[in-house]
């Protein structure tokens, strides 16, 4: 090595080493933090809270050094990919750290410690995120693209144990044996453990690009437009959907009571408008809620009418798109001047909404 591979390497190695250190004091600030929930040991909480402030100065120093690592090499290729990395990863990893104060705070505002099954819970959904967090900053520093890939899966298993976590609480809530604002601490706290989970995964984006460049796929939406029947106006929203926004969502449609055909007015507006209705038939809604929380919008368009659902999950968004009446029962004309002002009002909103969700010149 030249003189230069030599400083370089070395400039490297010690970004790297600190990023080490920053990510395991972070772990520990949140195994204590968890720690101060379960044993409802405020003293602790009060450490972890007054302790964030050095990780802090330890951020902001390792944002320094990455910019003197840019001035001084003026890098490229897969050394520029890691710095700049290193920089988004300071910003998610402060982020963890402030998640932990968050939980330490918490346990300061609790009147007594929680209720046994939500503390399960808690300690359930805490080994999670922790796991795929210490995971994810091993992948990082061992510059594991595999790992990294394997560990962002693993988010999957936090958000199915947040739904649970989430309905204890509300069990517990439901009793009115506890004090309303340590119910809303401890919803709080199991918000900020799962955000861990999200954070960490983004960390694993961040190894995936600096070790191989690949960038993070645009997301793939799940919608699903539900009313009562599923025999026109959810039918023509999947369809527009899958027409004009093939390559960025995922559609379905159904009904609380569906009927057993498309509407004739619907399937030959369909038709005659170019939109595939050769596999659309209405189908029952009859989703848990555990398989509800894969879509990520949820489209009531029912007119005047709160769909017959499940309890929506947190990380689910419900919209209600009153489009008008339904066409059942009318004449031809006047069902197929509904179905055609409907079919405005739809075409726009379904425009509108996935423009929101991926950006303009989304398709």
């Amino acid at each position: 090595m030249s003189h230069y591979e030599e400083r370089l390497e070395q400039d490297l190695n010690t970004i790297r080493s600190r990023v080490r250190e920053v990510g395991k004091q972070i772990e520990t600030a949140l195994e204590r933090a968890v720690h101060a929930l379960l044993t409802h040991n405020t003293a602790l909480a009060a450490e972890v809270v007054l302790g964030d402030l050095p990780i802090n100065r330890e951020v902001r120093a390792i944002d320094a050094l990455c910019h003197a690592f840019v001035a001084r090499h003026l890098p490229s290729a897969g050394h520029l990919r890691f710095v700049s990395s290193v920089l988004r990863l300071n910003i998610e990893l402060e982020r963890i750290g402030d998640y932990a104060v968050a939980i330490a705070r918490e346990v300061q505002q609790l009147s007594q410690a929680p209720p046994d099954t939500v503390l399960r819970d808690i300690d359930l959904i805490a080994d999670q995120a922790k796991l795929i967090l210490h995971q994810a900053l091993q992948a990082f520093d061992e510059s594991n693209a595999d790992m990294a890939r394997a560990t962002k899966a693993m988010g999957k298993q936090v958000e199915s144990t947040f739904q649970n976590v989430l309905s204890d609480l509300l069990d517990e809530g439901e009793k009115r044996e506890r004090p309303l604002m340590d119910l809303f601490a401890l919803l709080v706290v199991i918000n900020r453990l799962g955000r861990v989970s999200d954070q960490a995964k983004n960390l694993c984006e961040e190894t995936i690009f600096a070790v191989t460049g690949e960038t993070k796929e645009p997301k793939i939406y799940r919608l699903l437009f539900v009313d009562e029947t599923n025999d026109c106006y959810s039918q023509m929203a999947e369809a527009f959907a899958r027409k004009v926004f093939p390559e960025s969502g995922r559609y379905a449609s159904a009904g609380w009571q569906p009927v057993d055909a498309l509407h004739p007015g619907c399937a030959r507006f369909l038709d005659r408008n170019g939109l595939d209705a050769s596999d659309l038939a209405p189908s029952l809604f009859d989703l848990p809620t555990e398989e509800l929380a894969d879509y990520h919008v949820v489209v009531n368009l029912e007119h005047g009418e709160e769909p017959k659902l499940p309890p929506i999950p947190f990380h689910t968004v419900l919209l209600n798109w009153d489009v008008g009446p339904s066409p059942a029962g009318l004449d031809q004309q006047r069902a197929d001047a509904l179905i055609e002002e409907a079919y405005k009002e739809i075409s726009t909103r379904v425009r509108d909404l996935m423009e929101q969700l991926r950006g303009e010149g989304a398709g």
